[in-house]
């Protein structure tokens, strides 16, 4: 069980988008070990104005721009995908 950052509500791991500061490969999606935070697939929550902060916060690193494409591409994916 794990909870999502953006609405603080407890899920089974595999209902959530995961997001890894892996400490060999950097931020990877879904796979890694190392400091991770998730994501559930409420648009509310991963289109949330603040969840680049919060991830931020949550990963403990900075965010760089590319970073920050890739997520929404992958958000997009993920909530294709469990939709």
């Amino acid at each position: 069980m794990r909870v999502c950052i953006s609405c603080k509500k407890t899920y089974d791991r595999k209902n959530l988008l995961k997001i890894t500061n892996d400490h060999k490969q950097g931020i990877i999606f879904q796979t890694g070990m190392g400091r991770s935070a998730y994501i559930c697939n409420s648009k509310k929550c991963y289109s949330d104005s603040k969840i680049k902060k919060k991830l931020k916060k949550a990963l403990k690193i900075s965010l760089e721009p590319e970073f920050i494409e890739i997520f929404e591409k992958e958000i997009k994916s993920y909530s294709d995908y469990s939709n």
